[in-house]
């Protein structure tokens, strides 16, 4: 649960800041996304290179990305639905 809440949030702050500037929906979404994004990928390739493919804390990193999906996919859906938000690119 913390980690739905971090993304969430931390999604929300770089979005609804690029609002702020003024920027395009096109730049904010994805700047959203990337800045929400904890690179789980990367912390599944440390843990088993460190601990191999036995022990929790392998597990737990794959159990990460089980939840980064679709959490991801649900802040993507709310950045198309807020597209009006944002001006149009002139």
């Amino acid at each position: 649960m913390p980690l739905i809440i971090q993304t969430f949030l931390i999604f929300f702050i770089a979005y609804l800041w690029a609002k702020l500037w003024k920027l395009p929906h096109d730049v904010a979404a994805p700047a959203g996304m990337i800045r929400a994004s904890n690179f789980f990928e990367l912390a599944v390739a440390v843990a088993v290179s460190l601990f191999g493919l036995d022990p929790g804390a392998t597990l737990a990193t794959v159990v990460g990305v089980l939840v980064e999906v679709p959490v991801m996919l649900i802040l993507v859906r709310i950045a198309n639905k807020t597209r009006g938000w944002f001006e149009l690119a002139k």
